[in-house]
């Protein structure tokens, strides 16, 4: 099972020669809170609260929550997939291009198909499986991107930009925020040279998750905000700017909520999800997940989630009842819809409507739902508690939680 929580707190305090009470001065969150977390009576805290103790400890967020789901920690070396991930993103200096492994890929057609096939693994949440496809599609993209006119290499460097994008976002999974800073800027390296104009905001929208993992809010912010405004400026009357000026208007409200303003956070969702009405009257991207995932759907999930972190249950139900999903919804946000909803149920106290929700994402997301350390303390929270209803020791059982 993943390293609880509180131990890990306890751990990196110690390392950072603080008492708990130094701690608590240093990120303004109460000792009553440190206590309950290293002595195991409390098993999650608000991802602002998790902020403010990184900043405390003076560590990245990342170090604090620990891995992500199905990135177990050993202590051992890279493995070679992994490996293979970091020298596609970073090949050797002065070494030749690799030879294409299918020279049928490089069409730009083909190549673009097999990055989307990528993202959709990705979103799947199936990480090992694209650490084996990835490194060949970088390769290939880099292959395309140095040979032909100057038009062709254009084209290329998109597909490039785009393969090295996933690469980032892979790392930031795997809690390597430092590949995927690496891997973003060659990313961006290439979008400056490429035929795609929206490829340049796309990848600060990944890189603002990015300063968010490393707890560099007000960068990430402000990163976000300058991006949206070029958008909006050069790209407003076309479905595909206005995805990625919606997604990275989400990304600004997230970073401006975790730095504790609720209010500017609420108000610039809402502005996002009034713009998806522009969506209906343009024709559609022709693959939504080459370019973003904004749509009414995404915002009222990320408005749900931001609700839930901000102890605000009632609001996150709300927003989420009655909620239809648009077919285009990745797996990845039906998942995080189902565990907020769990979240929000269980500080109101409802055993069994957490129970159902949980129940659900268990059907839906097993492998993610056992590795996931919000999961399990969401269940460990309603194990210990005084009512335990009907399919709870399964959920219970199911991720070791039981006695």
């Amino acid at each position: 099972m993943a390293e609880h929580l509180g131990d890990r707190l306890a751990r990196l305090r110690r390392i950072a020669d603080l008492t708990q009470e130094a701690l608590a001065e240093r990120s303004h969150v109460s000792v009553d809170v440190i206590k309950k977390l290293e002595q195991r009576r409390k098993h999650s805290a608000r991802l602002p609260t998790l902020h403010d103790l990184a900043q405390g400890l003076g560590v990245e967020l990342t170090a604090l929550l620990g891995d992500p789901p199905g990135v177990p920690s050993t202590g051992e070396a890279d493995p070679p997939q992994l490996v293979a991930v970091r020298r596609a993103i970073m090949p050797p200096l002065f070494a030749p291009l690799p030879e294409p492994t299918n020279t049928e890929r490089l069409t730009p057609s083909l190549l673009r198909r097999e990055i989307s096939d990528a993202w959709t693994i990705y979103h799947n949440a199936e990480f090992g499986r694209l650490m084996d496809v990835l490194p060949g599609i970088i390769a290939d993209a880099r292959f395309a991107a140095a040979i032909g006119n100057s038009e062709e290499r254009a084209v290329g460097q998109s597909a490039l930009g785009k393969s090295l994008q996933l690469a980032g976002h892979l790392a930031i999974r795997l809690g390597k925020v430092d590949l995927a800073l690496s891997a973003l800027e060659r990313a961006m390296n290439a979008a400056g040279d490429s035929s795609d104009p929206l490829l340049s905001a796309m990848i600060s929208n990944s890189v603002a998750w990015n300063y968010q993992r490393q707890n560099r809010l007000g960068d990430a912010e402000n990163l976000a905000v300058y991006a949206a405004d070029q958008v909006e400026r050069e790209h407003h009357d076309s479905a595909e700017g206005v995805r990625v000026w919606g997604g990275l208007v989400m990304s600004a409200a997230t970073s401006a909520a975790r730095s504790g303003d609720y209010d500017k956070a609420r108000e610039m969702m809402t502005t996002a999800e009034n713009a998806t009405k522009k969506l209906a009257a343009l024709p559609p991207p022709a693959d939504g997940k080459m370019v973003s995932v904004f749509s009414r759907s995404s915002v009222r999930i990320e408005r749900v989630r931001l609700a839930v972190q901000h102890e605000r249950p009632e609001e996150a139900l709300d927003l989420a009842k009655g909620m239809r999903l648009s077919a285009d919804t990745p797996p990845s946000w039906r998942t995080w819809l189902l565990l907020d909803v769990a979240r929000a149920h269980t500080d109101l106290g409802n055993a069994e409507g957490a129970v159902n929700a949980l129940t659900r994402l268990r059907q839906i997301a097993p492998g993610w739902m056992r590795h996931h350390t919000l999961a399990v303390a969401i269940v460990t929270d309603l194990w210990e508690g005084g009512a335990r209803p009907v399919g709870l020791r399964r959920l219970a059982e199911f991720l070791g939680v039981a006695n």
